[in-house]
């Protein structure tokens, strides 16, 4: 069976590494992992004490790379160059993959065995956040959980190729591209990537049972903030540069012009007022009408026309 070197970014995360660690140090097929390489993007909390801590008492080896702060894409260029195995495993920091899911993606890929295939797995809420309905819904309805479009076995777009569960062979990233290194800011040099790879012949699988857990809880106005920041933020000035960025965008524009996007937009002002009251229950247990939560989101700021989803 085939090798992984599995890379993991991070940045002011010593809380969560342990979590993150231990659960691929953990997996089930432990053994077929190479290398579990920690970019560490100059952190200034105790992430390097963590990393070494954890890398002195566990069975699969832990390498452990500093970096100044420069952001995601160059974290995971210095993963991938340095990548001793055959397949790489981009995840996130603060996503725990279950037990199995490093055997998923090696599974797929002796399915897949042609440089071109990478395979895309599932991230849910972890259980342990207690995830409100507002974020399974959110969730379902956005990019990166499982969403209903997705099919197993199937291609998925390069909008979907968000390298947070995402394996490949490093072969082909090394001799088709690796992330633009000009976005430093969190946002878009992933589907940057993903539009770049797909031109030359890449192919995401999409594999379910892949599973990871986001280890993060966000609330209704962690949401409205995300997008505002992802429309501010410098990467999307590198993004609207890009070939992706123009092909990208120009699609979300068609759709934001689209009747049906304007007449929610417009009942979104005329019913949202109205149900004001309902406001505090979105971060509640208790679950609401899909069309309640879809207009508060549209009403404040339109989140879904954004084309990322808020984590």
């Amino acid at each position: 069976m085939a090798q992984v070197s599995v890379i993991i970014p991070t940045h002011n995360r010593a809380s969560i590494l342990p979590k993150t660690l231990a659960a691929y140090v953990q997996q089930t097929a432990h053994d077929e992992i190479l290398e579990i390489i920690v970019i560490d993007d100059g952190s200034t909390d105790e992430t390097p004490e963590v990393v070494s801590r954890i890398a002195r008492s566990s069975r699969v080896h832990i390498v452990s790379v500093r970096q100044e702060n420069r952001g995601q894409a160059t974290a995971r260029n210095r993963g991938i160059e340095r990548a001793r195995a055959e397949l790489v495993l981009l995840g996130d920091d603060d996503v725990i993959p279950k037990s199995d899911m490093v055997a998923e993606h090696l599974a797929w890929h002796a399915r897949y065995p042609d440089p071109s295939f990478a395979v895309v797995g599932s991230v849910f809420w972890s259980p342990e956040v207690h995830p409100t309905p507002l974020m399974k819904w959110w969730g379902l309805n956005g990019l990166r959980f499982d969403p209903p479009h997705m099919k197993a076995g199937h291609e998925v777009s390069y909008a979907a190729g968000l390298f947070l569960n995402t394996s490949a062979k490093v072969w082909f990233l090394r001799a088709n591209g690796l992330f633009d290194e000009r976005f430093r800011q969190y946002g878009y040099e992933d589907v940057e990537l993903a539009y770049r790879l797909v031109k030359k012949g890449f192919h995401m699988i999409y594999n379910p049972d892949a599973v990871g857990f986001h280890y993060k809880r966000v609330s209704f106005s962690d949401m409205c903030r995300r997008v505002k920041t992802m429309a501010a933020t410098p990467s999307l000035k590198i993004f609207e540069t890009t070939e992706a960025g123009m092909h990208y965008l120009q699609s979300q524009e068609r759709r934001r012009a689209s009747q049906k996007y304007r007449l929610q937009k417009g009942l979104a002002q005329i019913v949202v007022p109205p149900l004001f009251f309902l406001k505090p229950l979105l971060d509640s247990q208790i679950p609401l009408p899909g069309f309640v939560y879809s207009a508060f989101l549209a009403y404040h700021g339109s989140l879904r026309g954004s084309g990322r989803s808020a984590f």
